[in-house]
This record gives structure tokens, C-alpha cells and sequence, in this order.
């Protein structure tokens, strides 16, 4: 306990003067600040003429306060509640290893050496004895910085009870289940009286704690902090890349100098102030963009802090309001550090010489050349991505890829890294590779129509040819598709999905109206599925979830989709009615199904464990077809039987 107090990063600070918070007072969205900074920014932002009556939360902008007309904006923040909890948490962590508060206003920086628990404040000796002395203050409850540190019970007992928000004199002692909240006596007659699932707080303590888990709540607020460190990490370091780059810009210019002397004089002037000129202005945007991450970081840190307080010394009441009033917390958080990476950029600086310094050099400077930067991307986090079953499908762009020679079929599809695009044409069987634009590269001649595709590795994908029981592997390295070998198989084989690394599944026609997948490894069958009953020719699609331990598998004939494990045996059919000859199928990111319907026009959203998410019907083509998903970028593209020449693409926001 008392590293944790005494640890300098982990003090309760204010998110707008990053200092050790001074009369904490509370906004409704949790984020709490000292009075006079509160107030600051409340004057700062709102005058007089403007008639508002309501603010901002600095932190996550969120409306806080709707006060009367009588109410001078000079009193707006003392209207706001004290945060009890964090300044509870004062005397132990915010006045250790700090001045005497009492000779403060005086610019004195004598050391505290004791603490007043009544009214608050560090104290030198010598104040220390004057408040023993004095009437007033005498009988107030004074402590070394020894027990300070050491005693959690000076935090805690600070956080016995909670009592209601709206009615300040009333314990929390009910818990709505339909609404999710805890509510007082009052609350409870004015507002929830109707309500079927009311229960006794404490009774409900125990499912209430295993639904919200403190040591979840403090995990994600160190994940989120851990987060914002590497952000600051990143973009310091591209500061002082920048910086290098900036200084190496002359060497250049040196370099070039023993050819061309004047003109280079001048452009080398032009070239260091442009440099630094950029230099200013991007260390001075990131910059602001650090403070706001050390403001927030302050606020998870705060939250976290508190968190872990109660969680290890508080009673169960106190540890499930306590997470549950920062769970509601945690969206706003994860929305503003997934900000912070949609928006992180480097910015780069080289010289651009142009063309006539090679052979010329008797020109002005400013036909020698130019200082050219460029902003790019350089980070993500997949983690901070709000999960797909939470996403909305937007349709995006529509591109027709249209090859010469008749009418395309495009029958597969799948994803490679950098964007590319590869096609199965049916009709012409041919394998189409298109770039991160769409704009076909190559196409390879196979011998017999294929019936699906997958990627086997950064530079190879896997082809299954039915009609000749084989897996074409072709090489699609530098944009030149290429045969690698072939993998015989022992029936007619149609859905093809990689799976380890060496490995992949795929389904096919074992004759007789039945059906099975195996696992080929190592270029060998080794392991197979039970059969199934469907009719033969019918087009089966397969995929596998990303930690490769379950298949999944359409039956066009059956409107059906199957789910195995990887020992071949049936986990579930999922069969609604809404879905009609169900075609391609893939998974996303976080393990969801995508199951196309063929002949019902929808694309059905599933859990890993076949329960239904969505059915996605806005903008999609008379019969979809082929499907596949990527990940890096939360897109899915799929053909459809209509218009075979066409691919539609769809981003999940």
C-alpha cells in the first residue's frame, strides 16, 4: 500500500493543470478537477451575453450542469459535488512528500511533515503545533506522514457507504435490474416502483460482482493507459526522426555542393528554414496532442487508482458501484484513445532535386530543387477497435472487373496482404489478380474451372479444381502469378480455407450424395469429417475461425450452414428460414460468420456459436455469391451471379 501511494505517477492529478487535484469537484461523466481549474475553464469558455447554462466536460466533452438563471457563471463550479472518494484520497497521496500547505501562500516551500485529516491540508512542524494549539482546530484528528502512508483505513473510511446522487441524505439500498442501476428508498417509489426485477442491494451483490468485476475495470484501465504510453512513445520518436531527417538535409546539399556552389548556397538556406519551419509546426501539433493524452492518461489514472483502492480494501457495495460507475466510464475512454490512433500520422522531410541539377548548373536556386514532406499513417491498434458485432455495414464502392473473352462467373474470391484482390473465374478458368485499386495485374490460364480459392501464405494461394480432384498452388510474388505444385486429393473438392501454417481445409464430393472435409497437411490428407447428406454438384463453401478450431460449411441445397470442430465431429446446424441457398462464408476479426444468402439476397451476421447478430439486407446484389473478409481493414467484398463482373465492397463502422 504504501508504494502505491508514495509511487509519484499514481496521485490523483487534475486532467487541466496536471497537478495534485485542490477541491475536487465532480462532473455527471466521472471525470473530476480542481475547483479553481474548473472554474477557469468554465469562464474561459462561457460569457455572460451568451445566456448558456450548461458547459463541457474538458476531458470527454460530454454536457455537464443545467443551472438556474440566477446563478452567476462565477459560482458554476462550486455547484458541482466534491468528489468524497478522490479527496478522501488526498491526505495520503496528494500531501505526501510535498510542502506545508499552510505556509504555501506565503512562498514558502517548507516540507510537510503531518497531516490534518479535518481540514485537509499538509503541515510543516511548526503549524502542526500552532493547530494543536488553537480552540478552533485542536480536536481535529492529525497524522504523521508515517501513518498516512501505511494505513489504508485513512482512504477507506472515507468510502463507507454510498448514498443516492439525486437525494444526498439516502443510502443506495435497491438495485433495478431492468434499468441497471442502483437506486434509494425514494428513487425507488418515484421512479422504479413498476419495475419487475427490484432487489435488495446486498442480496444482489454477489451476481452484480461477477458481472462487473473490479480486476476487470482495473485491467482495462491499464490497458488503456499502457496504450496512451505507446502513443506518446510513437510519436516522440517520429518528433525526433523528424529532427534527424531536418539536420540530415545538409549533408545532402554538401554533397552536391562540389559540383554547384552559389545555387546551392540558396537553396540550402531555403531548404534549413523550410525544415525547420515544418519541424516547429509538427512538434508544436504533437505536442498539443500529448498534453491531451497526458490529461486523459491522468483521468484513467485516477479512475484506476480508485478502482484498485476500493477493490482491495472496500466491502462488496463499494466495489461494485465503484466499477460499476467506471464501467460506464470505459466507452468514453476507449472512444477517445481509439481517436487518438485514428489520427496518428509522421511526417517526413527529404530534398526533391530536380532533373536539371544533373546537367545543369546555372540556373537560380529555385530551379535546383525543393523541400517536400509528406504525412503517412504509421499506426494501429487493433485492439482499440470497436468489436464487429457492434459495427454497422456500410456499402462502399462497387467496381466492375470485366476481362475480355465472354461472360465472367466470378465463383471465389479472397484477400491478400496489401489489398490485393484474387478472383476465380468459372467460365474462362482463370485466376484474376487485381491490386489494392481493383485494376486487374495478371490472370493465369488454369486447366479446368475452379471452385474456390485461399490464401496459403504473403505470396501463395491455394486454387481447389474439382473436375480434376487437385489444389493448384500458385505464387503471386511481385505481381506475377506463377504455378508452384499440386496437391491431389481423393474426392471432388469445392471450398478451399487455409488453416495453420502448411495447412488448409477443404470440402468436397465423395459421391453418392454425400459429402465430407478434411485437413491436408504437408501436402497429404490426414484427417477427415464425418459425411453429410446433400446432393452432388451442389456447391459447398467452407471457413475456419481464426484460432483453427472450428469449420464452418454452407449447403446450397439444404439452407443450411454447418459448424465442425477440428476432430470431424458436428457442433450445430443453423437453418432459419430467411436464409435460402446459402453460398460463400467467411469469418471477421473477432470470430463472427458471415453466411451469404444466395437466393434470399442477405448476408447473415452469426456469433462463433451460430446465434444470430444481424442480417445484413441495405445495398446488397441480386445474389451475392462469393465472400471474403480482412481483417487489417474491417472490409468484406462479394460477387454475385447477376452482374458477374462486379465486386461490392463494405466497410463494418
Amino acid at each position: 500500500m504504501a508504494a502505491a501511494i508514495t509511487h509519484a505517477e499514481e496521485k490523483p492529478t487534475c486532467p487541466i493543470c496536471l497537478g495534485l487535484l485542490n477541491g475536487p469537484r465532480q462532473l455527471p461523466c466521472v471525470h473530476t478537477f480542481c475547483q479553481s481549474c474548473l472554474q477557469s475553464y468554465i469562464t474561459s469558455k462561457t460569457l455572460e451575453h451568451e445566456k448558456k447554462k450548461c458547459i463541457e466536460c474538458p476531458v470527454c466533452r460530454k454536457t455537464a450542469g443545467h443551472f438556474k438563471e440566477n446563478k452567476s457563471i462565477s459560482e458554476w463550479a462550486s455547484l458541482f459535488p466534491v468528489d468524497t472518494v478522490i479527496q478522501s484520497m488526498l491526505p495520503t497521496k496528494s500531501k505526501v512528500d510535498r510542502v506545508c500547505d499552510a505556509c504555501a501562500p506565503d512562498g514558502s516551500s517548507v516540507t510537510a511533515t503531518g497531516f490534518c485529516a479535518v481540514c485537509e491540508e499538509a503541515m510543516c512542524d511548526i503549524c502542526l503545533s500552532v493547530h494543536r494549539k488553537q480552540k478552533m482546530t485542536k480536536a481535529h484528528s492529525l497524522l504523521t506522514m508515517d501513518e498516512a502512508l501505511n494505513n489504508p483505513h485513512n482512504v477507506m473510511k472515507f468510502a463507507e457507504g454510498f448514498t443516492c446522487p439525486d437525494h444526498e441524505d439516502e443510502d443506495l439500498k435497491f438495485y433495478c435490474n431492468n434499468h441497471k442501476i442502483a437506486c434509494c428508498g425514494i428513487c425507488y417509489f418515484e421512479n422504479h416502483n413498476s419495475c419487475s426485477k427490484v432487489r435488495i442491494l446486498k442480496e444482489e451483490l454477489p451476481a452484480l460482482l461477477r458481472e462487473t468485476k473490479p480486476s476487470e475495470i482495473i485491467k482495462q484501465l491499464k490497458k488503456l493507459e499502457s496504450h496512451l504510453k505507446m502513443f506518446i512513445d510513437v510519436t516522440e520518436s517520429n518528433i525526433k526522426d523528424l529532427e534527424s531527417q531536418v539536420n540530415g538535409l545538409t549533408d545532402q546539399i554538401r554533397e552536391m555542393r562540389t559540383k554547384i556552389n552559389t545555387a546551392l548556397d540558396e537553396l540550402e538556406m531555403k531548404v534549413k528554414m523550410e525544415g525547420r519551419r515544418i519541424h516547429k509546426e509538427v512538434a508544436i501539433r504533437t505536442q498539443e496532442e500529448n498534453n491531451q493524452c497526458l490529461s486523459l492518461i491522468h483521468a484513467i489514472r485516477n479512475s484506476q487508482l480508485l478502482c484498485e483502492t476500493v477493490h482491495k480494501y472496500g466491502n462488496d457495495i463499494q466495489k461494485f458501484l465503484t466499477a460499476d460507475k467506471l464501467k460506464s466510464q470505459l466507452p468514453s475512454y476507449y472512444s477517445q484513445v481509439r481517436e487518438k490512433y485514428d489520427r496518428t500520422d509522421k511526417v517526413t522531410v527529404k530534398v526533391k532535386f530536380t532533373p536539371l541539377l544533373q546537367s545543369i548548373v546555372s540556373f537560380s536556386s529555385s530551379d535546383f530543387g525543393k523541400l517536400v514532406s509528406k504525412t503517412v499513417s504509421i499506426y494501429t491498434v487493433s485492439g482499440l477497435r470497436k468489436p464487429t458485432k457492434e459495427c454497422q455495414v456500410e456499402k462502399v464502392e462497387t467496381f466492375n472487373v470485366n476481362i475480355s473473352g465472354g461472360t465472367p462467373g466470378y465463383i471465389g474470391i479472397t484477400i491478400l496482404p496489401r489489398g490485393r484482390v484474387m478472383l476465380l473465374d468459372y467460365n474462362k478458368s482463370k485466376c484474376i489478380l487485381l491490386n489494392n485499386s481493383y485494376q486487374v495485374v495478371a490472370t493465369y490460364k488454369l486447366t479446368k474451372q475452379p471452385s474456390d480459392i485461399c490464401v496459403v501464405g504473403d505470396e501463395e494461394v491455394a486454387v481447389s479444381v474439382r473436375f480434376e480432384k487437385k489444389i493448384q498452388l500458385l505464387s503471386v510474388k511481385d505481381d506475377v502469378i506463377s504455378p508452384v505444385r499440386t496437391i491431389t486429393t481423393t474426392y471432388e473438392c469445392w471450398g478451399i480455407s487455409s488453416a495453420e501454417k502448411g495447412e488448409m481445409v477443404v470440402v468436397g464430393d465423395c459421391g453418392n450424395d454425400r459429402y465430407c472435409w478434411s485437413l491436408i497437411r504437408d501436402g497429404r490428407e490426414v484427417s477427415y469429417s464425418d459425411q453429410y447428406h446433400t446432393k452432388s454438384g451442389y456447391v459447398n463453401y467452407i471457413a475456419i475461425n481464426n484460432s483453427k478450431t472450428r469449420v464452418y460449411i454452407t449447403l446450397h441445397d439444404k439452407n443450411s450452414l454447418l459448424c465442425f470442430n477440428m476432430e470431424g465431429k458436428k457442433q450445430y446446424t443453423y437453418s432459419p428460414d430467411n436464409l435460402k441457398c446459402p453460398s460463400g462464408v467467411t469469418v471477421d476479426r473477432d470470430d463472427n460468420i458471415y453466411v451469404v444468402g444466395y437466393a434470399s439476397n442477405n448476408i447473415h451476421q452469426l456469433s462463433p456459436e451460430g446465434c444470430i447478430l444481424h442480417v445484413i439486407t441495405t445495398e446488397i446484389p441480386q445474389y451475392p455469391w462469393a465472400i471474403s473478409f480482412d481483417n487489417s481493414r474491417d472490409i468484406f467484398i462479394i460477387t454475385n451471379n447477376s452482374e458477374r463482373q462486379t465486386l461490392h465492397i463494405y466497410q463494418l463502422k
